[in-house]
């Protein structure tokens, strides 16, 4: 079957172990079903995958991916959901220290076909393209994990969205809109906080700018660029909700005194389960809120995606079609 795979890693220029080729067809254990890709979007997680990171050389070739839409073996329209977690494991999958993501311990979506556990799919409404759904199981639940399971946000809260611009940041900024809230995004790219308002955000602001409020939860995927901007950016008894570092862990002030003098909270934030996915999947359906797409490929010219993407050359999600 066609697929995209990583033949080799290179920490330097990822997409040198990048292939676009032919891989055999995938068996199907018990209790696993197979779909049949319509539409599988990129994310930043497929880069590092390139780079080796969460990818041993022995698991080598992969088929890169962790999202897709498409049909099950019924014919149905489904969405997959990512986390594959231990089949004696029980209740949130992302608390399972054995859990993995597609294209980590099992072969992805950048194919033809991808096999999932029977429970891993979701049914797909007509309301959304494959296209849309395809956005949704990892950045999309990602956000509304991040937003409303951890950050516990409701209707009239304030919440500021640091990074506008990638697939997370501009999910929350979509979602908080859509559930009432106050959305406040920064970004350092004047065109991207210019988009930021077109798809929901109330303001906007460079990074690291002075707030005009103090928020009651702060989106964190940036990191080290960010972090105290978004720590000081907190009302009393706020919370700082992450889920990334895309501009590294390692922090020049982590802002302890603060933390604990006014009470914030530090809140961990990983994917989401396959019951958020179906919350995701009927809150848009709903709302007509949807996601944003910056570019639509063939998968046969998955290059020039991961091209994009590795560049930061990208706002929403790149989504590659069969």
């Amino acid at each position: 079957m066609f697929a995209v795979y990583a033949q080799s890693f290179s920490s330097d220029n990822p997409l040198d172990g990048l292939v676009v080729g032919e891989r055999p067809d995938p068996e199907v254990p018990a209790g696993w079903t197979r779909v049949q890709v319509k539409a599988a979007s990129l994310n930043h997680h497929d880069v590092w995958s390139l780079r080796g990171v969460g990818l041993r050389e022995e698991q080598l070739p992969m088929i890169l991916g962790c999202d897709a839409a498409g049909l099950d073996e019924d014919g149905n329209e489904v969405v997959v959901h990512a986390v594959i977690s231990d089949p004696a494991w029980t209740g949130d999958e992302t608390l399972d220290p054995r859990r993995s993501l597609l294209s980590e311990r099992h072969q992805g979506t950048f194919a033809d076909t991808v096999v999932v556990p029977r429970a891993n799919v979701v049914p797909k409404p007509a309301s959304l393209s494959f296209e849309e759904a395809a956005c949704l199981p990892t950045a999309w639940l990602t956000a509304y994990r991040m937003l409303f399971t951890r950050g516990g946000l409701k209707a009239g809260d304030s919440v500021l969205v640091q990074g506008a611009g990638g697939g997370v940041a501009t999910a929350c900024i979509i979602l908080a809109r859509a559930a009432g809230l106050r959305v406040l995004a920064t970004s350092r790219d004047e065109a991207k906080r210019a988009r930021a308002l077109e798809i929901g955000a109330h303001e906007v602001f460079e990074s690291g700018a002075r707030l005009p409020i103090k928020v009651d939860a702060v989106m964190e995927t940036v990191g080290r660029a960010t972090w105290s901007h978004s720590i000081r950016a907190l009302r009393p008894g706020g919370a700082i909700v992450i889920s990334g570092t895309t501009s590294g862990p390692k922090l020049d002030d982590a802002e302890l005194t603060r933390i604990f003098v006014l009470q914030l909270s530090v809140v961990g934030s990983t994917m989401g389960t396959r019951a958020e996915l179906a919350s995701l999947v009927q809150l848009l359906d709903a709302t007509g809120a949807r996601p944003l797409v910056d570019r639509t490929l063939p998968m046969t010219e998955a290059r020039e995606g991961f091209a994009a993407m590795a560049a930061g050359d990208v706002f929403g999600k790149i989504v590659f079609t069969r």
